[in-house]
């Protein structure tokens, strides 16, 4: 029988600790043992841990199956950093030549290595398989598991080779690591590997150091700019990350927090390895404080001091923001995790998926509504975000998120929860939200007449409720467990032991209605979103409506909405200082500037309003060499998709630049290329339509003027408006 083995003395040697967090050391000893093991353990608990002991008093040397480079390169610096001897711990990626790989190669097989770090790609290619067959393996450790499932938020189709690959190279037992997997994900993983019998080690996903909040989006980029802006300074010195969903994001939001004398750097895949590596220590060593990045960077980046992780947008799924935010306080002290949110983006991550197979649009769609359930509900996002993950969360009141630090007074849906799960027995538990509440409001769509339930007794039985109410009924019925979503056909209500007791005998249910967010361009939100003074933000609106009057033109001619919030934000007070403001040329502020900045300036004197430099938001000029070129060649004449394609653009992006040129105030005149492409009467139709319209939003645009026009024709005459009624 083989002694026992003293952990802790092993985990004060090789890493200096004097005790184990939570699971760890009962996970280590059931690998010991030579069993499969599952470890569900949220970001910052110690997964990686759980493997690397293990593997230094093993026999043999430990496969970890690892998809990002970043990642084995920073944990094997760890371990090495450890021992006094070189190769202990090695990686084989794409990232080696040859002489690199022959060196891995060589210390393996002298029985220096103890982990080995692959990449799930590697881990496929015949010449590695080959190789490690000649290995004795001590046993294989699958991070980042959730990869595994398409219905994680990170699914890489490598990852379902695994199984057949390990069989081949030489069976030794399995441990599969994960910081983030619902119900659903955690069979998935589990049914992929071949390990079903593994003993399972599931941790809190609680982390109370963590603050949550979710913001209003401002209507434009650079309103939201100077709020993360502000935020930052806020927090002199602190390590942060900010995610963004577009690598031109990264680059642009990481600019302008350079232009304001933050120390930031850009991340993403489009950067060559040298750059993203030396980022990466850069900011590991502090050398920077900000990491703006898309979701390519932080996993596994080991910075136990990042105080916090701002979502810039949304992201696709509660898996990936929770990983993602999980990088936030993970030395147990501040992590504030904000993240912005408007409706219009979820949209547009849905076009997105446009073109994938039906059943990854299914899913993503799925995902989709759950990150939107969590950022519109009003209800602790602590225990939203632990029940998503199949946890109970026993408390009410949290006291470390937006909602229950602002709680909104709770409201009385006895009545309305009783017809809910009505309804969901009706249509014999078949069915998601969205079908059940247009079920009970009475609406009587294609879905609903093709399954005849507009002819049921049920049909319509809540359509004298406010319609606001049956999204949080759902949500909070779900937490509360009188209804459950089915794991295997995702997002089907089913009713619950407990929902069928409520229908027999009904009870007090209070809830709190969501959180309204909006698109509209003439919401600003006080307090924590929009511009920085409401005051000057009302005048700033009225005096742009008084200008129109003058003029005969509408409102958003004079101005844009975002650049009155920056204006309201960062106070400038002459011409020059205007033209700082994003969208703001020097044509437009000549043009309508004098009044803006003088209104602004006597509101800082009557209201003692100090303007610092220093609180003053720089924007940057964005590809202005483009602009200009675009501008010369539409000067000459020259067909806007050819002005595309030389520029290696699409025509959507390019209209994109055009509009940013006549938004700041530059005339164009495209009559050249309308008259080419666009029948006169088609050009009237539109330019009338915005003559009189209060508002130059497109999709507002688009409904009014009905399926006649196309959306590049309304855009391209916007275009020729703005330019001669603005400008």
């Amino acid at each position: 029988m083989t002694p026992e083995i003293d952990l802790t003395a092993k985990l004060k040697q090789y890493f200096g600790f004097d005790t184990f967090k939570g699971d760890q050391e009962a996970i280590i000893r059931n690998v010991l043992a030579g069993n499969d093991t599952f470890v569900l353990m949220p970001t910052g608990g110690g997964k990686s841990l759980c493997y690397q002991l293990p593997s230094l008093i093993m026999e043999g040397t430990a496969i970890v199956i690892s998809p990002l480079i970043a990642l084995m390169k920073n944990q094997v610096d760890v371990i090495n950093g450890m021992s006094e001897e070189d190769g202990i711990a090695h990686y084989l990626n794409s990232s080696l030549n040859k002489a690199a790989i022959d060196l891995v190669k060589s210390d393996i097989l002298a029985g220096k290595t103890k982990l080995l770090y692959v990449a799930p790609e590697s881990l496929t290619k015949d010449e590695y398989v080959d190789f490690l067959k000649m290995v004795k393996i001590s046993f294989y450790a699958i991070d980042e598991a959730h990869c595994i499932s398409e219905w994680g938020h990170d699914f890489r189709p490598e990852y379902r080779k695994i199984r057949d690959k390990v069989d081949e190279i030489g069976k030794a037992p399995l441990i599969a690591l994960t910081a983030t997997a619902t119900d659903k994900v955690r069979t998935d993983i589990k049914k992929s590997l071949g390990i079903i019998d593994a003993k399972e080690f599931k941790s809190s996903f609680n982390r109370p150091n963590l603050y949550y909040e979710v913001r209003q989006k401002p209507s434009s980029d650079d309103a939201t700019n100077v709020q993360i802006v502000k935020f930052i300074r806020q927090h002199p010195g602190k390590s942060g990350i900010i995610y963004c969903l577009s690598r031109k994001k990264v680059e642009e939001l990481a600019a302008v927090l350079c232009a304001n004398n933050i120390k930031a750097a850009p991340y993403h895949a489009g950067l060559d390895s040298a750059t993203r590596s030396q980022t990466q220590d850069d900011f590991l060593q502090e050398d920077i404080d900000v990491i703006v990045a898309t979701i390519a960077f932080g996993m596994g980046i080991d910075k136990p001091d990042v105080r916090f992780v701002i979502h810039y947008d949304i992201p696709k799924s509660l898996e990936g923001y929770y990983q993602e935010t999980g990088r936030a306080g993970r030395d147990g002290g501040e992590g504030k995790c904000i993240a912005f949110y408007r409706y219009k983006d979820l949209k547009k991550l849905e076009k997105f998926m446009e073109g994938k197979p039906v059943a990854e649009q299914d899913i993503g769609r799925q995902l989709l509504a759950e990150t939107a359930a969590y950022a519109e509900s009003s209800v602790c996002r602590r225990r939203m975000l632990l029940h998503y993950f199949g946890e109970e969360y026993l408390k009410e009141n949290c006291g470390n998120c937006d909602n229950c630090l602002h709680p909104k007074s709770k409201q009385e849906a006895e009545e309305a929860l009783v017809i809910v799960l009505n309804a969901i027995q009706k249509i014999k538990e078949d069915f998601r939200t969205d079908y059940v509440i247009d079920f009970v409001s009475g609406r009587a769509t294609d879905d609903i007449v093709v399954h005849k339930h507009d002819q049921l007794e049920e049909f319509g039985s809540g359509e004298d409720i406010d319609p606001k109410i049956w999204n949080p009924v759902i949500r909070q019925a779900l937490i509360a467990g009188y209804l459950k979503k089915d794991v295997e056909n995702y997002g089907l209500l089913k009713l619950t032991s407990a929902g069928k007791k409520f229908m027999k005998s009904p009870h007090s249910f209070m809830i709190v209605l969501d959180n309204e967010f909006t698109d509209d361009d003439d919401e600003v939100t006080d307090g924590q979103g929009g511009a920085l003074d409401p005051e000057l933000f009302a005048m700033l609106k009225d005096l742009r409506k008084k200008v129109a009057k003058q003029r005969g033109i509408p409102a958003y001619a004079v101005f844009q909405e975002g650049s009155l919030e920056q204006m309201a934000t960062v106070y400038p007070i002459s011409l020059e200082e205007l033209q700082q403001v994003q969208g703001v040329g020097a044509g437009k502020a000549r043009k309508f500037g004098k009044e803006f900045v003088e209104l602004i300036k006597r509101h800082c004197e009557e209201n003692e309003i100090e303007r610092p430099e220093d609180l003053r938001v720089r924007t940057v000029a964005k590809k202005s060499a483009v602009k200009v070129k675009i501008i010369h060649d539409i000067d000459n004449q020259r067909a806007l998709d050819d002005i595309a394609i030389a520029q290696g653009i699409d025509f959507e992006e390019l209209l994109d630049e055009v509009e940013a040129i006549v938004y700041s105030g530059t005339k164009l005149n495209i009559d050249y290329f309308l008259e080419e492409v666009m029948d006169d009467d088609h050009v009237d139709d539109i330019y009338d339509y915005f003559k009189e319209s209060e508002t130059d939003d497109l999709d507002t645009a688009m409904e009014e003027l009905g399926d006649d026009y196309s959306e590049e024709e309304v855009r391209l005459v916007r275009i020729k408006f703005l330019s001669e009624v603005a400008n």
